[in-house]
């Protein structure tokens, strides 16, 4: 690899920004692709598909071995809420490879008791995510839990404002239409706003909160690998 190329992968990974290196096996040519360049790249769809499994791999291209190599940014999921559904999440998480941060400045939620082993927050987010929280970007998911508007929408605008990959938000129809007024008001455009996936969560019929923590995490999930959103029933 060359020096050049080394550099501009460290740089890249430093960033958090995904990147693929693209290496003919026959003689070794490489060349780097950043995640910005994929869509207008000869081999678009190949890598597109690549980049949204996370996985390395070996493909044919006109006829030739080619090496696929992803670098994709550690995907971390910020929590906005020690609750119910929160705690069930927990050990959920740990085996999906995700760095999870738990919000919530009421301290009697977000206690080592409730959450054992998980990084908690006992801050307002807007003050969290501004200091002690390293910055939200698109490879960071936000789930809103707490019913507060006062705890979660500080979080959600810094969720849209980073972009983050998956932004959802517990509530009703008639409590996230509040909430959209409110975000809108704020200065949010409409396209912003649509990103908050509300009812959060799959549509599989949850009703427990280790239920809904279920279907919280396989919409994250999906989210990542990039398939679209089934319509909610």
């Amino acid at each position: 690899m060359r020096t050049e190329t080394l550099e501009i992968l460290n740089a890249e990974r430093a960033a958090r920004r995904a990147t693929i290196l693209v290496t003919d096996l026959a003689d070794g040519t490489q060349r780097l692709v950043r995640e910005a360049e994929i869509g207008a790249d000869p081999l678009a769809e190949v890598l597109g598909k690549h980049l949204a499994s996370g996985k390395s791999g070996l493909v044919e291209i006109g006829g030739r071995q080619t090496f696929l190599t992803v670098q994709v940014p550690p995907v971390r999921l910020v929590v906005v809420g020690a609750v119910h559904i929160s705690q069930a999440m927990a050990p959920m998480v740990a085996g999906l490879d995700l760095a999870l941060t738990v919000i919530d400045p009421r301290t009697a939620f977000a206690s080592p008791e409730r959450f054992p082993g998980v990084e908690l927050v006992a801050e307002w987010p807007d003050a969290a995510l501004g200091s002690r929280v390293p910055p939200l970007d698109r490879y960071c998911a936000l789930a809103a839990l707490t019913h507060d508007p006062k705890i979660d929408d500080p979080a959600l605008k810094a969720a849209l404002a980073a972009e983050c990959f998956y932004v959802g938000a517990l509530g009703s129809r008639k409590t996230h239409a509040a909430r959209t007024a409110r975000l809108a008001e704020a200065g949010f455009s409409p396209e912003q706003i649509n990103r908050i996936r509300a009812p959060i969560g799959l549509a599989i019929g949850a009703v427990s909160p280790a239920e809904i923590a279920l279907a919280v995490l396989a919409e994250i999930v999906a989210a990542l690998r990039r398939v679209p959103r089934p319509e909610v029933a």
